[in-house]
């Protein structure tokens, strides 16, 4: 991997003028996560929420049917929603829009100046956009300056990755750095919540899985940890040369992406166990050396345990914001596999961009 953006000086950890933030698609399933997340957030403060335009008009309150563990934040629910494409107070816009209308609303932001921070799906891979996880690639974020150039605007999208790819890509890549990897495979098993609400039905999940997930789920785990552990040489983005072959399964728990993962390493370099294990436990990246708000203290953690890690007991470790990983073990067909548990919703969507904001914000790119 190339070398990460210099590192000026760490922002305060409590500000006194904090950044006015919108969110898009505030009432949907990642919106809300959005709203609850943004709650107190010592950097970000909630302006603006965008909705479709039945909820046009409306308090968050009346036009959000809240589906959270937690209350509805205060800050939130006076707040008058907007519809799409509306003027906003903030610059700062995190998207949880739903792919069918996120790709051309995000653009059209991006191009009126605001900094669009978004999960969904649209934008990830195209040439000069970020594919953001910061632990791993803070130095793709130098693609911004050739992007805001394109949209002559000093506006731009940045992206998280899919759900299930942030906890792939977060798990293999001390593999990648040690050994290098040729080929993988990994079976997934999504939970419903990934589905938004009201998701599948009962009918169709209780005492069932579902080995099928539409939009196209199975070719972005296939390809978006390729553009994240690969390089950004200054003008383009360039692919890690592992290829993937995934297979997808929706389960009937809430919350919690699981994987089962077998990869093989380059050049049949003999595999260390004890020393990947000690990778893992000791892996880190810019938001923990920047101390930023979100950041787990420990991004990786790894579970001894024979049966760990398990969606109940590991995906809220460190406020859901860590991807855990267990059953390290040789493999007799490739080298290695294992597993790995991602908080879909959290790490795996509102969570990751809400880190990719404060990691700009802390490299002076807001």
């Amino acid at each position: 991997m190339t070398a990460t953006l210099p590192i000026e000086a760490a922002p305060r950890a409590q500000r006194t003028d904090r950044i006015p933030v919108a969110v898009l698609g505030a009432t949907g399933s990642v919106g809300q996560r959005f709203i609850q997340l943004l709650e107190g957030h010592p950097w970000f403060r909630l302006t603006d929420v965008v909705a479709s335009e039945r909820s046009a008009g409306k308090t968050y309150a009346d036009a959000a049917d809240w589906r959270l563990d937690t209350l509805l934040p205060r800050e939130a629910s006076a707040l008058v929603v907007k519809p799409l494409g509306a003027e906003l107070t903030a610059r700062l816009v995190f998207s949880g829009l739903d792919s069918s209308v996120a790709g051309e609303a995000e653009d059209d932001y991006a191009n009126r100046g605001c900094v669009v921070v978004s999960n969904s799906k649209n934008h990830r891979m195209d040439a000069d956009v970020p594919l953001l996880i910061p632990e791993l690639n803070a130095e793709h974020l130098g693609a911004i300056e050739r992007q805001q150039k394109r949209r002559g605007s000093k506006g731009c999208i940045v992206t998280n990755p899919n759900c299930s790819t942030i906890g792939l890509a977060m798990a293999i890549a001390p593999i990648e750095r040690l050994y290098g990897i040729t080929q993988l495979h990994v079976t997934t098993m999504q939970a419903i919540s990934g589905a938004g609400y009201p998701g599948v039905p009962s009918i169709a999940i209780l005492d069932n899985v579902i080995p099928y997930i539409g939009g196209g789920e199975e070719e972005k785990i296939e390809s978006e940890p390729r553009k994240i552990l690969g390089g950004w040489d200054g003008s383009r983005f360039t692919d890690a040369t592992f290829r993937i072959s995934a297979q997808v399964n929706r389960v009937g728990v809430i919350d919690g992406h699981l994987m089962s993962i077998s990869l093989k390493l380059r050049d049949d370099k003999v595999l260390d166990l004890d020393r990947l294990r000690r990778e893992f436990e000791t892996f880190a990246g810019e938001p923990q050396k920047l101390g930023l708000p979100s950041a787990p203290k420990q991004p990786l953690h790894f579970l001894a345990e024979i049966d760990r890690p398990q969606p109940r007991l590991d995906r809220d470790r460190e406020r859901g914001m860590s991807v855990s990983v267990g059953r390290l073990r040789p493999c007799p067909l490739l080298d290695l596999r294992m597993v790995a548990l991602v908080h879909n919703t959290i790490r795996g969507a509102a969570g990751a961009a809400i880190l990719n904001a404060e990691l700009m914000e802390a490299k002076g790119l807001l």
